[in-house]
C-alpha cells in the first residue's frame, strides 16, 4: 500500500503529527531507503524503509526561532505567558524550559497541541479560540506578564489591541512579524516570498506603527534565526507598553538598526 510521506511517518511513530512530519522533511532529517526525503507529498509504500537522522527534543522547529529570539533580544521569561498562535506547541515548550510556571496555549485550530505539552499541568490549553475575540475574560482572567505570537494568514495590526488587552501592567510583547502576511498577496513573489528588503521594512514599520497607535514601542527587535516557510526572512520585536518606563527605555532606533545596522566603529579590525 502507498501512500503520503508525512502520513506515513505519523503512522510509523516517527513523528507525532502530519504537521511534525512536514517539520522533520523541511528540516533534511528524514531518510527515505537511506536518502534524504524531498518532500511531505513524496509517495512510500510499505516496503520503504523510514528513519530520522537524529532525534529532536522539540516538539517543532518554531522551538528554535523563539530560542534565538530570546537570546538575541535578552528577554528573561516571567512566570507567567501567552503563546497566542500556539499550534503544536514549540513557543510553549521553550517557555516552560525557560522557567514559565504557567503558559496559556491559544490557537485558531484544534487537537494541534503535542500531547506532551496537553499533558503538562503547567500549560492551560484553549485551542479553538480566535484570537482576534480575545480578552481578559477568555483566559479567566489571568495573570499575563509575557505575550509571544507567531500567527499565520493574518497581519498582526488586527490582533495587536487583543493582545495587549490581556497583559499585566509591565508586562511585555513578543511577535514574530512574517511579512508574507503583512504585505498583501499581490506583492508576494514566487512560492509566497517576500524577497524585497523595502517591503519586508515597510511590513515590520507597519506593525510597529500600529503598536505606536496603542501607546507601545518596541524594546528590541531581531531578525529569525530560522527562516519561514519557503524561505521568507521573518522578525521578532519586543514591544513594552509601560508609562513608568517610557522615558527610560524608548529608543526611536530600534527598527532603523534592524534594516541597517550601522558599522562597530573598530577600524575594520
Amino acid at each position: 500500500m502507498t501512500g503520503r510521506l508525512d502520513v506515513a511517518l505519523a503512522a510509523r511513530g516517527l513523528a507525532r503529527s502530519r504537521t511534525h512530519a512536514r517539520e522533520l522533511i523541511e528540516g533534511g532529517r528524514v531518510l527515505i531507503n537511506g536518502r534524504p526525503a524531498g518532500k511531505a507529498s513524496s509517495t512510500v509504500g510499505d516496503h520503504d524503509h523510514l528513519e530520522l537522522t537524529e532525534s529532536d527534543p522539540y516538539v517543532s522547529r518554531a522551538a528554535y526561532k523563539l530560542l534565538g529570539a530570546l537570546d538575541d533580544l535578552g528577554v528573561m521569561v516571567p512566570r507567567t505567558a501567552l503563546d497566542a498562535g500556539a499550534s503544536t506547541g514549540g513557543f510553549t515548550q521553550v517557555l516552560l524550559e525557560r522557567g514559565c510556571e504557567q503558559v496559556i496555549a491559544l490557537d485558531v485550530g484544534h487537537d494541534q497541541l503535542d500531547p506532551l505539552l496537553r499533558e503538562d499541568p503547567r500549560v492551560i490549553n484553549l485551542q479553538g479560540t480566535n484570537l482576534r475575540d480575545l480578552e481578559p475574560a477568555l483566559i479567566g482572567d489571568r495573570s499575563v506578564e509575557l505575550v509571544v505570537a507567531d500567527v499565520s494568514f493574518i497581519s498582526l495590526t488586527l490582533l495587536l489591541g487583543p493582545l495587549i488587552s490581556v497583559l499585566t501592567t509591565g508586562g511585555r510583547l513578543l511577535t514574530m512579524i512574517k511579512p508574507q502576511f503583512e504585505v498583501g498577496r499581490q506583492l508576494l513573489g514566487k512560492g509566497g516570498v517576500v524577497r524585497s528588503p523595502a517591503l519586508r521594512e515597510h511590513a515590520v514599520r507597519t506593525v510597529t506603527a500600529a503598536a505606536s497607535e496603542l501607546g507601545w514601542w518596541p524594546l528590541a527587535a531581531a531578525a529569525s534565526r530560522l527562516p519561514g516557510p519557503a524561505g521568507n526572512v521573518e522578525y521578532f520585536v519586543l514591544f513594552s507598553g509601560d508609562p513608568s518606563t517610557a522615558d527610560t527605555d524608548r529608543d526611536p532606533g530600534v527598527i532603523d538598526r534592524l534594516f541597517d545596522p550601522q558599522p562597530s566603529g573598530d577600524g575594520g579590525r
